[in-house]
């Protein structure tokens, strides 16, 4: 299996890939990611394990947990926080929880978020993760995108861990 990363770290190339559901000026990096199957079985990734690994100076070592496309839909937008509920004087209807500009941003970004979870033979998923980095972009030179738990379908037999450098070291 071969696993390659693209960071998103340019302010106009990010606006043009997502347009108004940008999340770098959230402080959001978006990681497209492709995922190449060369074997003849299907290939499990646990998405929810892969992690931004930041290697910081003196050998410290931060992983940084992916967002899911609804968390940064909803950091774009509501940067300062959810809205305040209004208070009604009648009770107009039962409220959905539905909220309009989160989903507007949701529709964009779910189709170019990486969602599905097995590569087929001979086949290749690709799609975005995102991370929060509090907009300390420059973490991305020393960072890596670390895929822990891949196993080859239906045997669940482990394959070893993949961790794809962003930038130098």
């Amino acid at each position: 299996m071969t696993v390659s990363a693209d960071p998103y770290t340019d302010a106009a190339r990010a606006k043009q890939k997502f347009g108004k559901a940008n999340p770098l000026p959230r402080g959001i990096l978006p990681v497209e990611v492709f995922l190449r199957n060369e074997t003849s079985s299907p290939i499990h990734i646990d998405l929810d394990t892969i992690q931004l690994d930041i290697h910081h100076s003196g050998g410290q070592l931060e992983g940084v947990d992916s967002l899911t496309a609804q968390d940064v839909a909803k950091t774009i937008a509501h940067p300062n926080g959810p809205p305040a509920p209004t208070a009604r004087r009648f009770p107009i209807g039962v409220s959905t929880g539905a909220d309009s500009k989160t989903q507007k941003m949701l529709d964009i970004l779910q189709p170019l978020a990486l969602d599905a979870d097995i590569v087929p033979p001979m086949g290749m998923i690709h799609g975005f993760l995102f991370f929060n980095v509090d907009g300390d972009f420059s973490l991305t030179a020393k960072s890596s995108l670390y895929v822990p738990d891949v196993t080859i379908v239906p045997s669940k037999k482990p394959l070893i861990f993949f961790e794809v450098p962003l930038g130098e070291h």
